[in-house]
């Protein structure tokens, strides 16, 4: 009897392990294994050094794969070489030369995330009407009736690569973070624009600023850096200046920062969105984005050549 009792809890322990080797072969390694950042002489997360987060996956969701969220191999690769052809043909600012080189992001179909269908959602009607207005003043006035009627990435003011929020282009897609303990400086290659972001939770200031007022705190392991005060003259994508940020940074891997933005603007949006692009850490070196603040001689070389198609035009 004894035997036999002996056998049964031998068998049902050899079943047990068997079992848990079983279920471990079938988790994920990631999970299996949880990845401990590193952190800074005085105990902070580790988020410092140059970090790239090209990618071709575009902020919106394409219409033609309005159902996808995530590409086959396949479809990925198919995508990929329509997106080079696309630029070849279409991107006159530099050549190939000097793109960085991309792929989609984990073969997505867009950065954003919420909403799920991948788009941004509905402007408000009041929105609208700022949109439609400005439309109709366009309409109104030449490309290059003065200085103001320039674009601000034309006048070398502010390009969407930097933001805030940070959004890939084709070339300068590189941020590099610098810690201290009472300030995070994020520090951008396209226009050599730097974020200084207090980290000691001093109240925000009054003055609209072009980058907005930024603030920021440890959520976890996560740098969390709230934004707002931003300036009129630096709509994103329909915002105005009651725009609210809401970046965060979280080092997933040794060579990975996941790099998320919620926006949200009552008078813009129905509702706030959010997006989620990969950094990776790269050894290449930050270089300075040459673009005079102003770009006086481009600007002053597109107002003259306006002019002097208007008076050809005229004859």
């Amino acid at each position: 009897m004894r035997g036999r009792l002996l056998t049964s809890l031998g068998l049902l322990s050899l079943a047990i392990v068997v079992a848990s080797l079983a279920l471990h072969a079938q988790t994920p390694v990631a999970s299996q294994r949880k990845w401990t950042p590193p952190r800074t002489a005085w105990g902070d997360p580790d988020l410092q050094g140059v970090w790239d987060y090209a990618t071709m996956t575009p902020l919106e969701r394409p219409r033609e794969v309005a159902e996808k969220d995530v590409l086959t191999d396949e479809e990925a690769a198919a995508y990929e070489r329509q997106f080079l052809e696309r630029q070849k043909g279409g991107f006159n600012t530099a050549g190939p030369d000097w793109w960085d080189r991309v792929h989609l992001a984990n073969k997505r179909t867009s950065l954003i995330v919420d909403p799920p269908n991948g788009r941004t959602p509905p402007l408000t009607p009041e929105a609208q009407k700022r949109a439609a207005a400005l439309a109709e003043a366009r309409r109104e006035r030449g490309p290059a009736d003065s200085v103001e009627d320039l674009g601000l990435g034309v006048r070398c003011l502010q390009f969407p690569t930097a933001g805030p929020p940070m959004l890939p282009a084709m070339y300068n897609n590189n941020v590099q973070l610098v810690q201290t303990r009472q300030y995070v400086a994020i520090v951008n290659e396209m226009i050599h624009d730097a974020r200084i972001v207090p980290m000691d939770g001093r109240p925000y200031g009054r003055i609209r600023q072009w980058m907005g007022d930024s603030r920021g705190h440890w959520e976890g392991t996560t740098l969390v850096v709230d934004t707002v005060n931003f300036s009129d003259k630096a709509s994103f994508r329909g915002s105005d200046e009651h725009l609210h940020l809401v970046e965060r940074f979280t080092r997933v891997d040794r060579d990975t920062i996941e790099y998320q933005f919620t926006v949200e603007d009552p008078t813009a949006w129905t509702q706030s969105w959010t997006a989620v692009l990969p950094m990776h850490a790269t050894a290449g070196l930050m270089y300075e984005y040459a673009c005079h603040e102003g770009n006086a001689a481009s600007v002053a070389g597109i107002l003259k050549s306006a002019r002097s198609e208007e008076k050809s035009s005229d004859r």
